[in-house]
């Protein structure tokens, strides 16, 4: 067997764990993000968007729909990661990986993989949902469907470095608790930042979910609040930077040699 054929089997084996993973408890993994998305289309779409009308020229109802897709693309490729890594942590069984002839970057690919499996999958269903609320013209599949993976990618390298560094079980919700959440609800999903203050706009900038929220919008709806090149480089450059900070975590064993 050459070096690529095991790469690749290594590959094909992780991949195929981290999505059998998520596959077989889908009522935990798959269902509950398509009920609460049915419910923010009932409450914000249908309930608060007939009073608040359009926004940026779109029904307030189409306007939140991009949004709920990658908020929930986002935590779900993030969660599958902390959660799937960590086990293997606290299992001690990602030693017998570590320890195997197979490189770094395909440890990572896989279990990274098995996050935007899980996102992807997510996202397709927020999105069949969404169909029974809004009649969406896409405006650039090609775009759409780019930062929709690009987005998966970089949340479930999120997801994997908050595991090299949980040492318990309540570690891996601290991230998703107090920091992704809030950037997720301040990113843009619900309003345009062209209603706020100029301060406020100018704090909102600062906000890396804002241009993954925008970028998504442009593809859907063309409607943007941000430069869609300036939110496509923010995009590719936080998942260089996580992707070469996770293969250093790896190549020194932090959080992983005892």
């Amino acid at each position: 067997m050459n070096r690529y054929t095991r790469y690749r089997n290594a590959l094909q084996t992780i991949l195929t764990k981290e999505i059998l993973r998520f596959s077989r408890i889908w009522i935990q993994t798959v269902l509950p993000p398509a009920i609460t998305t049915t419910l923010y289309f009932i409450i914000f779409g249908n309930l608060i968007g007939q009073r608040i009308g359009e926004m940026d020229g779109v029904r307030y109802i189409d306007f939140i729909v991009p949004g709920l897709i990658l908020m929930a693309v986002i935590t779900n490729s993030y969660s599958n990661v902390v959660s799937s890594f960590f086990s293997s942590k606290y299992q001690r069984h990602v030693e017998e990986l570590l320890i195997s002839p197979v490189p770094n970057w395909v440890i990572l690919a896989g279990y990274v993989g098995g996050g935007v499996a899980r996102g992807v999958v997510v996202g397709i269903c927020v999105t069949l949902v969404s169909m029974f609320f809004t009649d969406l013209q896409v405006q650039s599949y090609v775009w759409t469907l780019a930062v929709f993976v690009l987005t998966s990618i970089l949340f479930a390298l999120g997801g994997f470095i908050n595991a090299v560094y949980a040492r318990s079980f309540d570690d891996i919700s601290i991230v998703p608790t107090f920091i992704l959440t809030p950037l997720t609800y301040l990113g843009g999903v619900f309003y345009s930042i062209q209603m706020l203050p100029e301060l406020w706009q100018k704090i909102s900038l600062a906000n890396p979910v804002l241009y993954m929220v925008n970028a998504f919008r442009f593809g859907l709806l063309g409607v943007t609040d941000i430069p869609i090149l300036v939110a496509l480089g923010i995009i590719l450059l936080f998942i260089v930077a996580l992707t070469g900070f996770s293969l250093y975590l790896l190549k020194h064993g932090v959080g992983t040699k005892s």
